[in-house]
């Protein structure tokens, strides 16, 4: 990956719909060549899923998650990722293990999703933070 791609991608980021024709004219290239490095970049894996970003007025939480030292941290990982309200969940380093961005209609549906995530053996324990404005960088 060089640098236009990087470019490329960075624009992605903000606005997965941008017309490869703007996306040519702001990098500075043809609508093919951008046409061609996000096939390329698809099908490499570098972009995983195009995704939409909602303002639904519904309640964004960040839900840090610590599970036991004996535990399949990615098979959790993944048996999260198919509840409803999750957006994103990441392993990551540090005190906790997993941490998820959850979209939940009120406080009481990020409470819900919390105790369901509870009642699974395998975490021990879980810290919540809700997310009072996001900006995309």
């Amino acid at each position: 990956m060089d640098d236009l791609d990087r470019r490329i991608l960075n624009l992605l980021r903000r606005d997965a719909r941008t017309p490869y024709t703007e996306i040519a004219e702001e990098v500075g290239t043809s609508e093919g060549t951008v046409r061609n490095r996000v096939d390329r970049m698809t099908s490499d894996g570098v972009i995983e899923r195009f995704t939409v970003t909602t303002r639904t007025g519904n309640v964004k939480a960040m839900v840090e998650i610590s599970v036991d030292m004996n535990v399949n941290t990615s098979a959790v990982s993944e048996r999260l990722a198919d509840w409803e309200e999750v957006d994103f969940v990441w392993q990551v380093s540090g005190q906790e293990d997993i941490v998820l961005i959850v979209d939940c209609v009120d406080t009481r549906a990020v409470n819900e999703l919390i105790s369901r995530a509870r009642k699974l053996d395998e975490i021990e324990g879980t810290k919540t933070r809700l997310i009072l404005d996001e900006r995309l960088g």
